[in-house]
């Protein structure tokens, strides 16, 4: 088995960054890690969309500020045209528009450039078995967002998981006030996703099957409104049910 992808199937990836020195490192340093191969690179968003319809690869490592077509309009483009496509964001900027736009768009991770070799071929993994991945940094940017947003600040309930008027269970933030009903279950299945594990290592957290898992997470997508990972992670924050620790 290799180190990034599934037996015998290397994760394939198109890197796509306007500056070519950057652009070509990455190559670069992509083709040192086992597991990964490089189909293609881009120098804009629209190259980015053209190369992900000829060569349809697993993962898009997609830099957002580039001319003619930013990374935020390539990744919604390619998340909506070519949904076996997941898109990694590795940039500069860690803003709040910057974060929230690229997953709104559909990006199912989101790094820094100063991201180890070792974290951006995790991120490249993660994002083709469908985990979201984020950079510290970035989570902690959209917990700051989330805690300044207007209307989401407001008393939690007193009543911690299953026990009406009890205290919180030690180490989980209290419930906040939200429209989406989510139930105690459903909050625990949703704080291990904005975590990143996936629905086998959320079975094993929580001693539940990947089934039950599942179940839980379509009832999750479905209340809150959510069309992936990426976009119930960004709701966790939002609503304050993400552990910023």
């Amino acid at each position: 088995m290799t180190e990034f992808g599934t037996p015998g199937e290397p994760v394939t990836v198109v890197v796509a960054d306007d500056q070519s020195a950057v652009r070509e490192g990455l190559v670069l340093l992509l083709g040192t890690l086992p597991g990964i191969v490089v189909a293609g690179q881009a120098a804009d968003g629209h190259a980015a969309v053209g190369l992900v319809a000829e060569t349809r690869p697993q993962v898009v490592l997609m830099d957002l500020n580039m001319p003619g077509c930013d990374g935020v309009t390539a990744t919604s483009r390619i998340t909506a045209e070519y949904p076996g496509t997941r898109v990694v964001v590795l940039t500069t900027y860690a803003d709040d528009e910057s974060i929230i736009g690229a997953l709104r768009a559909g990006a199912l991770g989101y790094l820094t450039k100063d991201a180890t070799r070792a974290e951006i071929g995790r991120a490249i993994a993660a994002a083709a078995a469908g985990q979201a991945v984020l950079d510290p940094s970035v989570q902690q940017t959209l917990l700051n967002a989330a805690v300044r947003a207007p209307g989401q600040a407001g008393p939690a309930p007193a009543a911690a998981a299953g026990q009406p008027g009890g205290p919180t269970a030690a180490g989980a933030s209290p419930l906040p006030t939200d429209p989406a009903d989510l139930t105690p279950r459903e909050v625990d299945v949703l704080r291990l996703i904005a975590q990143g594990q996936s629905n086998r290592e959320i079975a094993r957290t929580l001693f539940v099957s990947e089934a039950t898992v599942k179940t839980h997470v379509n009832r999750i997508f479905a209340k809150t409104g959510s069309r992936d990972r990426a976009q119930a992670i960004r709701y966790a924050y939002t609503h304050r049910y993400a552990d910023p620790g």
